[in-house]
């Protein structure tokens, strides 16, 4: 099971429930997420954290 198929199963279950709402929470979350992951050990994360 690679991540595509988690994503056609997030998909299906989005559109079968019509759940599309959802998605711009999903969007947000896994932005949110890759920032802090990126910024972790760099040399910007004093920056990035003045703007939470």
């Amino acid at each position: 099971m690679g991540k595509s198929s988690m994503l056609k199963d997030l998909w299906g279950f989005l559109k079968s429930r019509k759940r599309f709402w959802l998605v711009p929470i999903i969007i947000i979350l896994v932005l949110l997420g890759a920032i802090l992951l990126l910024t972790e050990s760099s040399a910007i994360a004093p920056f990035i954290y003045t703007l939470f």
